[in-house]
Order: C-alpha cells, then sequence, then structure tokens
C-alpha cells in the first residue's frame, strides 16, 4: 500500500483527505514512478467540486492530479524509460500519491528540477498548443488576456523568443514581471481594450485567451476575425465562433514537452513555482488555488 489522497464526495477542499491506497502496477509500454513532485492545476479543483461531472466521469474514491515527475521504479514490457530514469509527464493514475503510472514518460534533464517539471506539464503544452494553431510570424502581434497566470506566463515567453510582439493584460502587481518577460504589458479592467489599443499601434494579428472572463466579444473585435482568436478558458466560444482548445485529447501537442524541458533546464523559460506543500497539505493548496492567492504554480511533494 502507499499514501495518496483521495475524496469519496465532490465538495470544497476539505473534502481532500490522507488513504492508503494500492500501489499501481504498470502495464505495457508504462512505466511505474516514485512521485517527487505533483502540480496542482484549476482542473483538479474543477472535477473535485463536481464542477466537471458528466464531462470527466469519476469513480469514488478518487485520487486527483496528472501533471507529475518522479523516478521510475518499474517498468512494463516496451516502455520508453528504465528503472533509475527522472522523468516527467501526464500520469494515467492519480498523481497525489507516492506512485503513479506514465504511458508517455519524458525524459527529464536532470538540471531541471523536479517541481518545475511538474508545473511545466499542462500549462506549458497549452501554451505552446495555442502558439501551434495560431501560427505568428516573427512581427505580428499577439494579445494574451490573461498573461499573468501560468499558462499565460509560459506563452509570453514563448512568443517573444519567436519574434513577436505581445500584448498581455494583468494584475498591477503582475504588470512589472511580464515587462521583464518580453510582454507590453496592461492592466486589465475597465478601459482594458483602450488601453490595448492605445499600446497596438499595427492592430492585434491574433487573441489568445487564458481568462475565461467573458471577453471574448471584445477580443474578436480587436483581432478582427474571430478565427484569429482561441480560448482555453471560456466555454462560451462557440458563440463567438471562436476556437476553444483542450478539451480534445487529440489535439494536444505531447511534442510540447521535451522543448519546454530543454528550455527551462537551460534557462531560457522561467516556470514560477509560488509555493509547495506536503502532500498531506493537499487541501490547503487547493483553498490556495481557489482563493487566487498564488503567484505561479502550487506543487504537491509525496
Amino acid at each position: 500500500m502507499s499514501t495518496a489522497i483521495t475524496f469519496s464526495r465532490y465538495g470544497e477542499p476539505d473534502v481532500l483527505s490522507v488513504a492508503q491506497v494500492a500501489i499501481p502496477q504498470p502495464g505495457p509500454g508504462q512505466v511505474r514512478i516514485r512521485v517527487r513532485a505533483v502540480s496542482v492545476n484549476m482542473i483538479d479543483l474543477k472535477i473535485r467540486s463536481g464542477m466537471m461531472d458528466g464531462i470527466f466521469p469519476v469513480q469514488f474514491p478518487v485520487t486527483p492530479g496528472w501533471d507529475v515527475a518522479g523516478v521510475v521504479d518499474a517498468a512494463g514490457d516496451g516502455a520508453t524509460a528504465a528503472a533509475g530514469d527522472e522523468v516527467f509527464g501526464v500520469a494515467t493514475t492519480g498523481g497525489y500519491s507516492e506512485y503513479a503510472l506514465l504511458d508517455r514518460p519524458v525524459p527529464k534533464p536532470a538540471k531541471l528540477p523536479f517541481e518545475t517539471a511538474a508545473a511545466i506539464v499542462t500549462v506549458g503544452e497549452a501554451a505552446f498548443r495555442v502558439l501551434k494553431h495560431l501560427a505568428l510570424r516573427a512581427g505580428q502581434t499577439l494579445l494574451i488576456l490573461g498573461a499573468g497566470g501560468s499558462v499565460g506566463t509560459i506563452a509570453v515567453q514563448l512568443a517573444a523568443a519567436r519574434g513577436v510582439k505581445v500584448i498581455g493584460t494583468a494584475a498591477q502587481q503582475d504588470l512589472e514581471r511580464l515587462t521583464a518577460l518580453g510582454a507590453t504589458a496592461v492592466r486589465y479592467g475597465d478601459g482594458w481594450t483602450e488601453r490595448v489599443l492605445a499600446v497596438a499601434q499595427d492592430g492585434v494579428d491574433a487573441v489568445f485567451d487564458t481568462s475565461g472572463s467573458g471577453l471574448l466579444a471584445d477580443a474578436v473585435a480587436l483581432a478582427g476575425d474571430a478565427s484569429r482568436v482561441i480560448t482555453i478558458a471560456d466555454h462560451a466560444a462557440a458563440a463567438h465562433g471562436v476556437r476553444f482548445t483542450g478539451a480534445d485529447p487529440a489535439d494536444r501537442a505531447p511534442q510540447a514537452l521535451p522543448e519546454l524541458a530543454s528550455l527551462a533546464a537551460a534557462g531560457q523559460l522561467s516556470v514560477p513555482v509560488w509555493r509547495t506543500y506536503p502532500l498531506a497539505q493537499a487541501a490547503q493548496a487547493h483553498a490556495d488555488l481557489q482563493a487566487r492567492r498564488n503567484r505561479g504554480k502550487i506543487v504537491l511533494l509525496p
């Protein structure tokens, strides 16, 4: 048996509790890792609360968590990693645990901390995927709504490194940080479109909405075409003719992870980790994220 965090009913963070669960056994092509770090994501909170009931069906008790990093301790036939390898990726069993299974383990660079590797999985893939879909050229202008969040922070850096002009909306306390990462940062809230237009001298070529704050109508107006707007957070996308990406697993870009890991290990990509908690404090981690106290990723350490 091993220690894990589970919940047996939907609810607030206090439904999370420490439990003993069976150690999973790797099947063909899978590896089992001793989890060293697991990232806490908004989707974890949405599933725990019941918000995703019917979209992500669950069978209680549930062990949440997908984004993990750790050391392989067992491998199934045909697995692409071996015992002792340091890897990261998307867990096929709940990651809030001492052990997890991975179908596609990604080698972790030696210089990349386990916490950073776990933190980069979902948010890094989302940023990479949307930029791939938008296919902007150097010199074009990208507006990122909610650029101060974890996805936006990575998207700013990736786009700027490709020569794309980036404008990012964010809270006042995030403006200086985003400017240092290569964006022209503007405060969100009332009047945000006017502030964007004041700095977008050649207009906006595309919009990446990470915020889900009901801004798509304005985003389409700024881009001039709904096909130039993509959201990962606003489920009203279809009503505006905007593409929603991330719900379909076939739409994801697993090839992002090796590239992002290499960039982060080389110091060319900043992935802020706001706080780490022992696994047993998962409920506090959820409460922090739910209250938006964090300025960066929250990571659990089993």
